[in-house]
């Protein structure tokens, strides 16, 4: 995996080439047995290599942390996004040149933004979370099944979950125009002064789990929420756990630059320096 990093080959592409050894080293014995003496079946097999291929993913992702620090959902959500490869483009393409790349990943089936966050094949979702020990049924709050699809739920869709069903109003999502996109943090700011709004989008219970934690920080960013923000990083201390951090540069390494979530988190973690944090 290391060495396919290297050369480029990340995301989907390198869980592929990493299965092609392996049903190879399979496929030179006519029989396969556990110590016990059990056959092991090919779709048993590749269910550990898949296992062993995730973990091994996921090390490259949080390259100086530990990931056993990290709950099931982040882990997921760090994989997911990796396997999609999403931010691979770094901002080189033009909006325009993003969207029809959208256009035509829809048209192949593949990864797509069709309704806002991003989707996998069922079973290769399935195939993903079981190696990282999760399991896709328990993680409504971060995935959403539909036929033999499964979506990662964009930041925004999770708002009613992490802050309750009456603050339940997200912010927008979707790509703004270039021109708007020059003055980000002035459109951001400006969504905060709609007391209407955003007046009552304060956290009343901090998130289980650091993904969550690391969300709720982003809406607050996202809704100009400047001293709400302060108080949850600093005084409730969700901002002095270092899984926090290091999760939060995992997922902007992760997401794609033309999406809010990755305008968002780039944010949160402007605030770091200037909290002491």
């Amino acid at each position: 995996m290391p060495r396919l990093a290297e050369e480029g080959v990340v995301g989907a592409d390198a869980i592929f080439a990493c299965l092609g050894p392996a049903l190879e080293i399979f496929s030179r014995y006519s029989r396969v047995e556990k110590a016990s003496g059990e056959v092991v079946t090919l779709r048993e097999y590749l269910e550990q290599v898949w296992a062993a291929v995730a973990k091994e993913a996921l090390a490259q992702v949080f390259k100086d942390a530990d990931t056993a620090g990290f709950e099931p959902d982040a882990r997921l959500t760090a994989m997911w996004l990796w396997t999609l490869n999403a931010g691979a483009t770094n901002g080189d393409e033009s909006p325009g040149d993003e969207e029809e790349a959208d256009e035509e990943e829809e048209t192949k089936g593949k990864s797509t933004k069709a309704k806002g966050g991003f989707v996998l094949e069922y079973d290769a979702a399935r195939k993903i979370a079981q190696g990282l020990g999760a399991h896709l049924e328990d993680m409504t709050h971060v995935v959403e099944i539909s036929g033999e699809t499964a979506r990662l739920l964009p930041v925004s869709e999770r708002t009613a979950y992490l802050f309750g069903k009456e603050q339940a109003d997200a912010p927008a999502s979707g790509r703004k125009k270039k021109a708007a996109q020059m003055d980000l943090f002035g459109e951001l700011t400006k969504a905060g002064s709609d007391d209407k709004t955003w007046s009552e989008k304060t956290v009343k219970k901090i998130g289980e789990t650091t993904l969550d934690r690391v969300h709720q920080a982003m809406i607050l960013f996202a809704a100009g929420r400047g001293e709400a923000l302060k108080r949850f990083l600093v005084e409730d201390g969700a901002g002095r756990d270092q899984h926090f951090w290091r999760l939060a540069q995992a997922l902007s390494a992760l997401y794609p630059s033309a999406t809010s979530e990755k305008r968002w988190v780039d944010g949160v973690l402007a605030r770091k320096k200037g909290l002491g944090l």
